[in-house]
């Protein structure tokens, strides 16, 4: 129950509304009648699986001017009912948490990792633009959400990130110096969220804020443990709290001055951070804050972490790590191998830069840069193939997921009306009587599932646990 007794009539914590009185002072009025205003919805489409024109669905869509991938979208389109969604070919986001990914500009090929990734907004953000090349890191600490964060991973078709469920400081031993980039979406008081969010406003406190900022600065330190000499990392927050913003990142660089702030492209749609919250602190000016009341999102905080250093520091590090990976042969090679030939096409790329890992009767792929597996809870190793039964392999739906059309040999084409809500429940469709095996079944040429046929009949080999009722 809200406490009526604290809060304003916005439903506001009351020390809440006073505290961005004072910092904001005569700016504060027009801060407050942003809670009055409509939201705005953010999508991001996903370059893994849509290149060049947009489909239907999605034309006419007004871009977010700082996300390359993203577009706003009237409540109405209800973009999370469509097929596409579960074709992965958009992620639902908020338009100013699309600044993270862009600030960081992963590039393919590099080693990047997301640290509080949950739900997977900003991991599925950094895979499209890596292109499916280097190795994303996913972790998420709470069981929970990682399996979400996998499911979102799984949906994007994304073949290069590995899933870790972790405390921080469980992942400094293993990459140590590791990554070129790191985006720090740190848990937070929220209250950029206050608007779209009433959990938020009643879980707020003066004690939480300063609670946060704690652990903002432990998940800090341990970040800035796995970044590689020269690379980068993003921090970011949903908050306006200074305690948590410039005064974080001012915490930061006097505990790391291996570090310094850069400014990022997108800072030019946005505000700059405030020195005077920050003990005058001019350096925080490259820092970014995005106001609810001057943008069409959300209220954030961003600031990009360089690494000052050379990077040939880490060659050593590498050298050791190579020696850790794991040389005993995978088991569900034979079997892979069969279905490739049984039922795809055009699928040699499948397999470049990525080495074969077994869990159990599981077959994955993952990213040659993955180090040793030992002493990680890891909930997904890069691509799931497939599960080994009886001397055959059952491909995965995240295969499905991964592929194109033109690589599958079979595939049945659904459209995204009846049928494909069908397909979504898991009921058997109709089917051409000379079709038999595994089919590759595609929503306006995408890929959504599989299914296998016989004799006229396609049986539903969408997951069970992702139907919908």
């Amino acid at each position: 129950m809200k406490n009526k007794e604290n809060t304003d009539m916005k439903g506001l914590p009351e020390a809440f509304v006073e505290k961005m009185q004072g910092l904001l002072g005569e700016e504060a009025a027009e801060f407050f009648e942003s809670y009055d205003r409509e939201r705005s919805f953010g999508l991001r489409i996903n370059p893994l699986k849509i290149s060049g024109e947009l489909p239907e669905f999605l034309r006419g869509l007004e871009n977010i001017p700082w996300s390359e991938e993203g577009y706003y979208y009237e409540e109405a389109m209800r973009p999370g009912k469509h097929p596409f969604h579960e074709a992965g070919l958009y992620y639902i986001q908020e338009p100013s948490a699309q600044i993270c990914a862009e600030a960081l500009k992963p590039k393919p090929g590099e080693k990047i990792l997301d640290l509080c990734a949950a739900p997977g907004g900003k991991s599925t953000h950094l895979a499209g633009k890596m292109g499916q090349k280097g190795l994303l890191v996913c972790n998420e600490i709470h069981p929970a959400r990682a399996k979400i964060l996998s499911q979102n991973v799984e949906r994007m078709g994304i073949g290069n990130a590995v899933v870790t469920n972790m405390e921080p400081a469980g992942l400094v031993p293993v990459f140590s110096g590791f990554f070129d980039g790191i985006v720090v979406d740190a848990p937070c008081s929220g209250e950029g969220m206050f608007r779209k969010d009433e959990n938020a406003r009643e879980e707020w406190s003066p004690d939480h804020v300063t609670l946060c900022a704690r652990r903002q600065d432990e998940i800090l330190d341990c970040a800035a443990a796995m970044v590689k000499s020269g690379g980068r990392m993003v921090y970011s927050t949903c908050t306006f709290s200074p305690e948590e913003n410039e005064g974080t990142a001012v915490r930061f660089l006097k505990r790391h001055p291996e570090f310094h702030l850069e400014h990022t492209a997108c800072a030019q749609f946005f505000s700059e951070g405030r020195p005077e919250w920050a003990g005058g602190e001019e350096e925080v000016k490259k820092t970014v804050r995005v106001w609810p009341h001057r943008t069409r999102g959300e209220g954030h905080f961003m600031a990009l972490f360089v690494k000052n250093g050379c990077p040939e520091e880490e060659k050593s590090r590498e050298k050791t790590r190579e020696k850790g990976k794991g040389k005993r042969k995978p088991v569900g090679l034979e079997e892979f191998h069969s279905f490739f030939e049984e039922n795809l096409l055009h699928a040699e790329g499948i397999t470049e830069g990525r080495r074969f890992v077994t869990f159990g009767d599981n077959l994955y792929l993952i990213p040659e840069e993955m180090p040793d597996l030992s002493g990680l809870k890891v909930l997904r190793a890069g691509l799931h193939l497939g599960t080994v039964k009886k001397g055959r392999m059952e491909p995965s739906h995240a295969l499905a997921l991964f592929l194109k059309k033109d690589q599958a040999l079979r595939t049945v084409e659904i459209g995204t009306g009846e049928l494909a809500e069908k397909y979504l429940r898991g009921e058997s469709l109709p089917c051409e009587e000379t079709l038999k095996g595994w089919v590759l079944v595609t929503c306006g040429g995408y890929s959504l599932g599989f299914g296998k046929a016989d004799r006229g009949t396609l049986k539903n080999h969408y997951p069970k646990g992702l139907r919908r009722p």
